[in-house]
This record gives C-alpha cells, structure tokens and sequence, in this order.
C-alpha cells in the first residue's frame, strides 16, 4: 500500500532520528484523563469490550455535546465510566435491548443523532455474540483467544461490531482498529495477559496519521491537506483514505524496526496521547463518518 500511495507518502528518511527519539523507556503512559478502574475481571472486561465496541464516530465528533472541552472519545470514555461506576457494566442480555434513546441518556446526547443508531447497532451485537458464543460471559471472550492478541483481535474482528477492512484496488487490508485496541485496552487493564502483544500493529485513526504528519513523518499531496483544513468529509473507503490510514500504519512498523524493544501499540499510545495538545488541536485532522474509527 504506501509503495502504491500516491497521495500520502512516508519520510523514510526521518524514521530514524524520529524513533531514537521517542520516550518508551519508561514504558507505557498513562492517560491523565482515563484513571485506573475498579472491578472484577468480568465487570473490566465487559467495561473495556463494550467502550471498544463504541470507539468509533470520530468523523461525527465535532457534532456532539462535548462537557468541559472534552474530545470526543473522552466525552464517550467519561460517561461510560460514569454509568459504570454508579450501576455496573451492562449484561450482555441489556446490551441487546439498547436503543438510541437510551444510549443517548447515558452519553448526554440527542436520540436523533445519527451516531446513537449506530452504537446501539453495534453494541446490541456485540451483547448478541457474547450471549450466544460465550454464555454471556464477557471474560470467557478473553480467554476463548488462548492467550494471544492477535487471536482475540482477529476473533473480535470476524463480529459486525468490531469489522474493520477496507479494499485498495485488488488488496482487501482487514485494519481491525478497534478490534486490535480492545486487546491493548484488556492488558492495560490487567484483566488479559497476552504473550503476543508486539504482534498487534498500531491502531489505525484519524488522530495518530495527523500527528506523525505534523511531525514530518508522513506527507499528504497538497490538495488532501487543503480539502481537510477546509473541513470536507474524506470518504470511508476512498483512495486516499485508506492511504493515510496504511501509511500510518507502515510507518509505525518502520519506527518499531528503527526501536530494538519497541511495540506498535505503545508507540500508538504514545503518539495518540501526543495528539491531544493544543498544538495538534489547533490544526485540522482528516474526517471519515464511519463504525472504523
């Protein structure tokens, strides 16, 4: 894919520097908006399962109501802690009766926004699969992968609520964005222990392409970057699209090469955490609407 690319491209020659220069001695970094939860293994399971089954929507977040300059997964991530904190996660049975009216109680947002439909969608199947493939439990899932990430990122990937692939002329690239970041968000958690983690590949958004952009890593033909500053939608799907989401991701497999040690999920966490400053902020990222990202 980034050897066919031909709007986006990747700097080869400033991995290097690039790579040495990122802090991932310390291991990983925590997200100061995101503290530890409590529970036991299958409350923290379910918890982190069904916030991954909804960690999607960004090509609508500039549209929603956003509590003290939030963004929009931590608008999402806050109130699905909330909720959590107060009642519990959800059973896999509630899970399947969810509609939009009820998601949006709990977000803080207007039933008729489109995203609503779509997390009820997808979380119904996720509490559907769950019931009917593990007995309702939502550890069992975890465990059902045999201690791999891979494993459980491709078995989660094969479930409509966590499908992610896109097609580039005659390649078919399954990105498993959310599928791959529920088994990160599982190990951070302590609730999965994988011998398999550096086999995941970074988590393919909108946020981590902008910020390795901006840091010179990765350059997009001017005409892309103007159609996003201007704030046009970038079609899910669309060349150039899949571009900027491949050439991410190749170029954070080029930085783990560069990095004896380093993982793509680390270096994903590093770099999306980057990208909430105010200087990534300021400037615009590229928009899909879509259940990807």
């Amino acid at each position: 894919m980034a050897e066919r690319a031909s709007q986006v491209r990747v700097e080869h020659e400033s991995i290097g520097a690039y790579a040495a220069a990122l802090e991932l001695d310390s291991g990983p970094i925590p997200d100061p908006q995101e503290p530890p939860l409590r529970g036991s293994r299958e409350q923290l399971a379910a918890f982190w399962l069904t916030l991954d089954a909804v960690n999607f929507g960004s090509g609508w977040f500039p549209t929603l109501r956003k509590p003290d300059g939030r963004s929009g997964y931590h608008t999402i991530s806050a109130s699905l802690r909330d909720r959590y904190q107060r009642q519990g996660p959800w059973r896999a049975a509630e899970l399947r009766t969810l509609d939009s009216a009820a998601i949006a109680g709990v977000l803080g947002q207007d039933p008729e926004h489109e995203l609503m439909a779509l997390f009820a969608r997808s979380l119904a199947d996720l509490g559907e699969r769950v019931a009917s493939e593990h007995g309702g439990s939502f550890s069992a899932v975890i465990d059902a992968a045999g201690g791999s990430a891979v494993a459980l990122a491709q078995g989660l990937g094969r479930w409509p609520c966590f499908t992610d692939s896109s097609r580039y002329g005659e390649l078919e690239i399954s990105f498993l964005k959310r599928a791959q970041i529920a088994a990160a968000d599982l190990a951070r958690a302590g609730v999965a222990e994988w011998d398999d983690l550096d086999g995941l590949t970074m988590f393919a958004d909108n946020l981590v392409p902008h910020v390795l952009r901006l840091n010179g890593i990765l350059s997009f033909e001017l005409e892309l970057v103007e159609r996003i500053e201007r704030g046009e939608l970038i079609e899910h799907g669309s060349p150039e699209e899949v571009e900027i989401r491949a050439c991410a991701l190749h170029a954070v497999e080029l930085i783990v090469a560069a990095r004896p040690g380093a993982r793509a999920a680390d270096i994903d966490q590093l770099l999306w955490i980057r990208g909430q400053g105010p200087d990534y902020k300021a400037s615009p990222r590229h928009r899909s609407r879509c259940t990807a990202y």
